[in-house]
């Protein structure tokens, strides 16, 4: 299968590096000093299933060099999604598939409406990997899982070809006819560990058994769940202490990808995974104040991080005008 992994980080590295060892002929789209070690050293990943080297590796920074993929998996942030997908244009012929596994509930939408909703299947992932150096991903979590689905909920050649596309690789892959409840509950985990990992700076392990810390994890989820039902999503009737049992089992030293990037001073991914609660909410009329809470603490972070400047007096903190 030709294959073309837009967006080579800690997830699409990985995957991609797997599928590749599985013969499959993969292309990674990168950029900057990752893209250029891995033209030239080739990907390494360490991970605790095994290290693996792929060398050498096609990749690139220009979609247009690709041509038309069986499949594009698209991996990047989901602040690049809409861009990205512009980009991907040329690699998309009539019979590609796109499957997304970035983070939140939205990201096929804002890439169907470029490439074309009739090529888009759903997905997720739960994995713990990020670029340790350029041309260097390490994966520290025991998971390693993929779930996808059309959004329709049909049973598709195109998803078995994707599901064996990954056979023999040790990824777990699942197909849901319901794909959309697996995003929500997905999101009603990762809304938890990138919130509170990034509010804390700590490890999962640190947070999770402080009374008063769950206290208000069990209350976001709850938030997240209400949102999920006005919306006609239907989770399961046990799906937060579900997702507190998975939180708890979770290895100590988990920390979500945003939290990472808070860490590093870089963009993070609060819209998609924290801000799009605080407006689904509000489109269904749900109240939503421990989310509120937690994206209003984490935006002036963000936005510092993303370059968004403002002139503030250095001793009172007063914004000057």
């Amino acid at each position: 299968m030709r294959i073309a992994v837009m967006g080579a980080g800690g997830t699409g590295g990985y995957y991609g590096a797997l599928l590749a060892r599985n013969k499959h002929e993969v292309t990674f789209i990168a950029r900057g000093p990752h893209l250029r070690a891995m033209q030239t050293n080739g990907l390494q990943i360490k991970s605790v299933h095994g290290d693996i080297e792929i060398k050498p590796v096609r990749a690139t920074d220009d979609p247009g060099e690709v041509g038309p993929v069986d499949l594009l998996l698209f991996c990047t942030k989901t602040y690049d999604t809409d861009q990205a997908a512009l980009r991907t244009r040329s690699m998309v012929a009539d019979a590609t598939t796109v499957l997304s596994l970035q983070n939140g509930i939205d990201a096929s939408e804002h890439i169907g409406r470029v490439l074309g909703m009739a090529h888009m299947i759903a997905g997720t992932t739960m994995i713990s990997s990020a670029i340790e150096a350029p041309g260097v991903i390490r994966q520290v979590s025991e998971f390693r899982r993929v779930v996808i689905g059309e959004l329709d909920g049909r049973l598709t050649t195109r998803i078995q070809a994707v599901c064996d596309a990954f056979k023999g690789t040790g990824v777990t892959v699942e197909v849901s006819e319901r794909i959309m409840s697996v995003l929500w509950g997905k999101l009603l985990f990762i809304s938890v560990a990138a919130g509170f990992g990034s509010l804390t700076r700590l490890p999962m392990g640190h947070y999770r058994s402080v009374p008063e810390t769950r206290s208000v994890i069990t209350r976001l989820m709850r938030e997240t769940e209400a949102v999920a039902t006005a919306h006609n999503v239907k989770l399961s009737p046990d799906v937060v202490e579900s997702t507190l049992a998975g939180i708890d089992q979770n290895a100590p030293q988990i920390e979500a990808s945003m939290q990472l990037d808070v860490e590093r001073g870089r963009r993070t991914e609060l819209d998609s995974i924290i801000g799009v609660l605080c407006r689904k909410g509000r489109e269904v009329g749900v109240p939503t104040p421990v989310t509120d809470m937690i994206y209003g603490m984490l935006l002036p972070v963000d936005l510092a991080a993303s370059g968004h400047k403002q002139a503030f007096n250095d001793e009172t903190g007063i914004e000057l005008s």
